[in-house]
């Protein structure tokens, strides 16, 4: 009898327990993998593009190794005004530094970032942003300045929002990166900023690690100090990626073309128009600033992140083009 009662409760209690296993795999599937979206036209679009390229029935299915997104940040990753990030600690590092060089306080531009005084700064142009870029940006060793930028982040705020830098990223992104890594795609940053600023801190904040950014550079040097090879960061730009230089970059650092490409500004035109002249489906997304409440509102005349020629291509190519204002339950994580 005993035998018998255990013949009949063995097979329930193992479909109990497979049960358990399958259930929670079933509901976590069903969960929304973009919540921080509305049920708008750019989230079904992405949810159709992902759909169309993992399928493995699918006409256009993509192989796991094809699956490349690359990524603008400033603008599309986390905000860019009321300047570059990169700028704001350009600035701090100039004031870090005034104790080293008594010539600037009477010296432009580092006058005017000591002054706070932005129309005498804007006033020195292009050449007096380099000047400061170089300044604060080379004369260390390539750890010297990782040093610097973790330093930086852990104590500077966002000037409007009181929150650290890292925190003023967009949550709809974030989510939308970790979708993509769900389904077999690899992320990449490519980025206008400085390659030495981002791959500090991106993989701690968007889980991109720092061999999949790509950046601006300026040239290093190998050097023996002590015995110890260093690389020195020189006061001369190496490669600017920005505009027609991303696609250099991505060709140069990936060496495949990427099936899906996301920006906010003209300098992301190349990068979208690169992808989407490639074979089979592609999807490119431009993020258009409509929200002047939660984050900001600019386009077309905004001295940062100008979105013109590149909003008229995304409407003239069927592009999807976000607004954050209608398409973003939050802006921010919480």
């Amino acid at each position: 009898m005993k035998r018998s009662v255990m013949n009949i409760w063995v097979p329930l209690l193992l479909l109990a327990a497979a049960i358990s296993i399958v259930l929670p795999a079933k509901t976590l599937a069903a969960e929304d993998p973009l919540p921080s979206w509305n049920d708008t036209a750019p989230k079904e679009a992405i949810v159709a593009f992902v759909e169309s390229v993992t399928k493995r029935d699918s006409p256009t299915f993509v192989p796991v190794t094809e699956r490349i997104a690359v990524f603008d940040n400033d603008g599309t990753l986390w905000s860019e005004q009321p300047m570059y990030f990169q700028a704001f600690f350009a600035f701090d590092r100039v004031k870090a530094l005034a104790a080293h060089h008594p010539e600037w306080k009477e010296k432009n531009p580092f006058k005017a970032v000591l002054e706070n005084d932005m129309k005498a700064l804007a006033a020195t142009g292009e050449k007096g942003a380099v000047e400061v870029l170089m300044a604060t940006h080379a004369g260390v060793t390539t750890e010297e300045f990782e040093g610097a930028v973790r330093e930086w982040l852990a104590t500077a705020k966002h000037p409007r929002f009181n929150r650290p830098f890292t925190d003023v990223i967009f949550q709809p992104m974030l989510e939308l990166l970790v979708y993509l890594r769900g389904n077999g795609f690899k992320t990449f940053i490519v980025s206008g900023g400085g390659i030495e600023f981002m791959r500090p801190w991106t993989e701690e904040v968007y889980g991109i690690p720092p061999e999949q950014v790509i950046g601006s550079s300026i040239k290093t040097r190998f050097e023996l100090r002590e015995g110890r090879p260093v690389l020195v960061r020189l006061p001369e730009v190496d490669f600017i990626d920005d505009g027609p230089g991303k696609p250099i970059g991505i060709d140069s650092h990936i060496g495949r073309r990427p099936i899906a490409a996301f920006g906010n500004s003209d300098g992301d035109l190349q990068m979208l128009q690169y992808t989407a002249a490639g074979k089979g489906l592609h999807f490119c997304l431009y993020v258009h600033h409509t929200d002047a409440d939660r984050e900001w509102a600019y386009d077309r005349r905004s001295p940062i992140g100008r979105l013109d020629k590149g909003l008229d291509e995304a409407q003239a190519k069927g592009w999807t083009v976000v607004d954050m204002k209608k398409d973003w339950k939050e802006i921010y994580p919480k």
